[in-house]
């Protein structure tokens, strides 16, 4: 850490003043403060991290999603989807992750921090089109990475891998064709061969 950094303990408490009621857990593990907010705060939480003295959040470096329905192998009790921005303050030399669930896992949505930092418009899109999460007030949400049409979102826990559409040139009708998955979802256990004095060892 250089010497004109904040220390990671000084940042929680600027976070906590700032934020106050608002905070729903805040944690320091790893030398990185993480604080999650309900979502009915998420956008005036992230105002107050960008302008408040102690905070001066000025960049949001990077934002994404997580589905956290497998997690734990199935222990997990929350929220299902929860969208995870990583916030720079150049002037106090300091870092942060906001988290925010969305509420409702059948259709997830929280809203957009694009006015509050713009940077965040491509993260957002990216976000809604592989977990499907919806970025109220974003004014141009569409797919990013993937193809017109495409109908799902790719990562999502329980979207299968193999995916649903397959493409491939057609050299009759010369263009690319769409078709289903011709893929046989299968599972591969490895052979484990055990010998005595494998790679040397005894």
């Amino acid at each position: 850490m250089s010497d004109n950094s904040v220390h990671p303990q000084a940042t929680l408490q600027a976070v906590e003043a700032a934020l106050g009621a608002r905070v729903k857990h805040i944690a320091l593990a790893l030398g990185e403060v993480t604080v999650v907010v309900d979502a009915e705060h998420y956008l005036q939480a992230a105002e107050l991290l960008r302008d408040a003295a102690g905070c001066r959040f000025e960049q949001l470096l990077d934002l994404c999603a997580v589905d956290y329905s497998t997690y734990g192998d199935g222990a997990y009790e929350g929220r299902r989807f929860c969208v995870v921005s990583h916030l720079l303050s150049v002037s106090l030399n300091q870092r942060l992750r906001l988290k925010v669930f969305a509420p409702d896992d059948d259709m997830p949505m929280v809203e957009s921090l694009t006015t509050v930092w713009n940077s965040a418009n491509w993260f957002e899109r990216e976000a809604f089109d592989l977990f499907g999460v919806i970025f109220e007030g974003h004014d141009d949400l569409r797919r990013l990475l993937t193809d017109y049409g495409f109908i799902g979102h790719p990562f999502r826990k329980d979207f299968p891998v193999s995916g649903h559409v397959e493409m491939r040139y057609d050299a009759e009708q010369r263009r690319v064709v769409y078709q289903p998955v011709s893929i046989e979802p299968r599972e591969i256990t490895p052979r484990i061969i055990r010998e005595d004095n494998y790679g040397g060892l005894h």
